[in-house]
């Protein structure tokens, strides 16, 4: 994931301990961050451009925004594979794409970093693709 951001991968970052919550103001920095990481996922990207989940695919890589938020909001442990199986079964169940090129890992390691980084009021991630995204 480093071609996305510039941000070095840690290999496991085991997040099953009790953390504070998200401020409500951080929560929506963390969705709009969320969305911007999912924004550049490239197999995504060519799942909404041609429509493989039909004529909603941009509302479907939406709610794979909010269900990704929700995941981090609602679950109080949060393993990488989980998070793995949820970018997967979205994938395949709602935009008709099986990704095999090891993006969904990248992607979900990705998000366990900024999770990381907001609960301890880090918001590094987001400043970089903010950057990107100008």
């Amino acid at each position: 994931m480093e071609s996305l951001n510039g941000i070095n991968n840690h290999s496991s970052l085991p997040s099953t301990h009790k953390k504070p919550d998200l401020s409500a103001a951080s929560r929506d920095r963390f969705l709009q961050g969320i969305t911007v990481l999912l924004s550049r996922w490239h197999g995504l990207q060519m799942a909404v451009q041609n429509q493989w989940g039909g004529l909603d695919s941009f509302q479907k890589s939406q709610q794979l925004a909010a269900d990704v938020f929700s995941w981090f909001i609602q679950s109080k442990a949060h393993r990488v594979e989980d998070l793995e199986y949820l970018l997967h079964e979205s994938m395949l169940l709602s935009l008709n794409t099986e990704i095999e090129d090891g993006s969904i890992e990248e992607v979900a390691e990705q998000l366990m970093i900024m999770h990381e980084e907001y609960l301890h009021g880090n918001h590094q991630t987001n400043q970089i693709l903010d950057v990107v995204e100008e």
